[in-house]
């Protein structure tokens, strides 16, 4: 299913514990890591692009991915490294494309280089640009993230962008047998509407009730032989933290569009809020134009 994965890496605690579970899923799948370290030419500290300042900062990324390099080593992982000069969103996202990768993977937490914005601006640009799946992780201190994952949980709310990133989740959960969970949420409140929107009363129970069938039927479709569906009342990002507790799952796989054209992910968006508070990976999944 991935053969190629590309994980943008730093150096930093968050970015070295994501890259032995990246090594876990190239191990199960066969692949080659891609290892990225981004020369940021765009920082304030670098005003003047001089060759000395530009090689510097290449010199640093080359010694931070040897680090990596022999953790991949010893673990027996395919892999490639590459130190490239840019802006990190759009060179991570173009690199992605360029070379055919089939998911990027950033950790959410870091120290220094490039982890240092992806809480902010960087992720949430690249989970909005990125035509290919993304895979990000929130590390918090003594956590350890487990694959293979056994439990994947889709949130849908019947969209095209939720359809389409479903499609996706249902053959991760073919490919490790795991079990599918399908969530729809029907928001008591029609304040704060994001990516699991609704409609109303009746209306939305039933379409909310449609979406998860639709996921439980496809999913069976594939070969999936363990389904769990939810249709539940509140916030979506309340519900689908509640669910992964519950539910024991391992990651969460969502678009990042919904019904309203607005509803690409955005500061406050119920995707970008389940990716900085999730204890499990999510993967993102764009719907292009």
């Amino acid at each position: 299913m991935y053969d190629d994965i590309l994980l943008p890496f730093d150096g930093s605690d968050g970015a070295m514990t994501v890259l032995y579970h990246v090594a876990e899923i190239a191990n199960w799948a066969d692949a080659t890591i891609q290892l990225l370290y981004v020369a940021d030419t765009t920082r304030e500290s670098v005003t003047v692009v001089e060759t000395e300042v530009v090689d510097a900062l290449e010199e640093k990324g080359e010694m931070v991915l040897e680090d990596a390099e022999e953790t991949l080593s010893t673990l027996d992982v395919d892999y490639r490294s590459d130190v490239v000069q840019g802006n990190p969103a759009p060179t991570i996202v173009e690199y992605a494309e360029q070379y055919d990768q089939d998911m990027v993977v950033i950790s959410t937490h870091g120290q220094e280089g490039l982890s240092r914005y992806l809480i902010g601006s960087v992720t949430e640009k690249v989970l909005r640009l990125s035509s290919i799946p993304v895979l990000t992780a929130r590390m918090q201190p003594d956590e350890q993230l487990e694959f293979p994952y056994e439990d994947i949980l889709i949130p849908t709310d019947g969209s095209a962008g939720a359809a389409y990133a479903a499609q996706h989740g249902i053959s991760l959960a073919a490919s490790l047998d795991a079990t599918v969970h399908a969530l729809s949420v029907v928001e008591d409140s029609p304040l704060g509407i994001d990516v699991l929107s609704t409609l109303s009363g009746q209306d939305s129970e039933d379409a909310s009730t449609d979406a998860v069938d639709d996921i439980i039927e496809e999913a069976e479709a594939q070969g999936v032989t363990n389904t769990e569906r939810y249709v539940e009342h509140g916030t979506p990002l309340s519900e689908i933290l509640d669910c992964i507790e519950a539910q024991g799952i391992d990651t969460v796989v969502m678009g990042t569009t919904g019904k309203r054209e607005t509803d690409q992910i955005s500061l406050g968006g119920v995707t970008e809020k389940t990716v900085r508070s999730a204890p499990v990976p999510v993967i993102t999944v764009r719907k292009g134009d």
